[in-house]
């Protein structure tokens, strides 16, 4: 039973990072933090790092201190947690930054239709190059209209 709910915790976890992903996106990156933001939207500079990648430093710094909480409070629900944050952290990596934005050459030949209906919500939220405007979407879940031939 234990290792069900621990399973279960990871997994409910990754799934409310969705969520969180989302919000933090439409209010915060779109809202008061727009100064990190903005740099991922214009390309104005010649840097590989861009300043919206301080957003993965805070959401490492929760999982991290999930997982110490864990080890040196006995705070059994940490581990899961904070692995849960982090294997979401990972998939959006995968997905937003080497996937979409080819910030590595890597799954370049992707192309079936979840593929295609990924990178068409992507790109059409990055024709909004200010604060407002432009849908936000997860990075799992994708409008059925952006599923064309």
């Amino acid at each position: 039973m234990e290792t069900f709910l621990w399973i279960a915790i990871l997994c409910i976890t990754f799934l409310i990072m969705e969520f969180m992903a989302w919000f933090s996106h439409k209010y915060i990156m779109h809202g008061f933090l727009w100064v990190l933001h903005k740099d991922h939207h214009k390309k104005d500079h010649k840097s590989w790092f861009e300043r919206n990648d301080l957003f993965f430093i805070f959401y490492a710094v929760v999982s991290t201190s999930l997982i110490i909480i864990w080890g040196e409070y006995n705070f059994w629900a940490g581990l899961p947690l904070g692995i849960g944050i982090f294997i979401y952290g990972m998939t959006y990596f995968l997905v937003h930054d080497i996937f979409i934005h080819q910030r590595f050459k890597w799954f370049r030949n992707a192309n079936g239709r979840y593929a295609k209906a990924v990178r068409r919500a992507h790109k059409i939220h990055h024709k909004h190059l200010g604060k407002k405007g432009g849908e936000c979407f997860g990075m799992l879940w994708v409008p059925m209209k952006y599923f064309k031939n």
